[in-house]
C-alpha cells in the first residue's frame, strides 16, 4: 500500500495558500476598475485585476493538480 508524499503535499498546499489572496484582491481590484473607468488609471488597474484573477485560477489548479498527484502516485 502506498502512502501520501508528504513533500509534494506540502508544495501543493503552498500554492493554494498562494491562490487564496489572489482569489481576494483580484475580483476586488476588477470591481474598483469597474467603478472608475473615467480615472486615468483605469486601463492599468484593469489589467492588474485580471493577471491576479488569471493568476489564482492557475495557482488554484497546480494546487489541485500537486496535491491529487501526491496522494495518488
Amino acid at each position: 500500500m502506498k502512502h501520501t508524499n508528504k513533500k509534494i503535499l506540502g508544495r501543493g498546499i503552498k500554492y493554494l495558500a498562494f491562490a487564496l489572496p489572489l482569489t481576494i484582491i483580484g475580483p476586488s481590484v476588477l470591481f474598483t476598475a469597474f467603478n472608475n473607468q473615467e480615472h486615468p488609471y483605469y486601463i492599468p488597474v484593469l489589467i492588474i485585476g485580471i493577471i491576479a484573477l488569471i493568476a489564482a485560477i492557475l495557482l488554484m489548479f497546480r494546487g489541485i493538480m500537486t496535491i491529487v498527484k501526491s496522494i495518488f502516485d
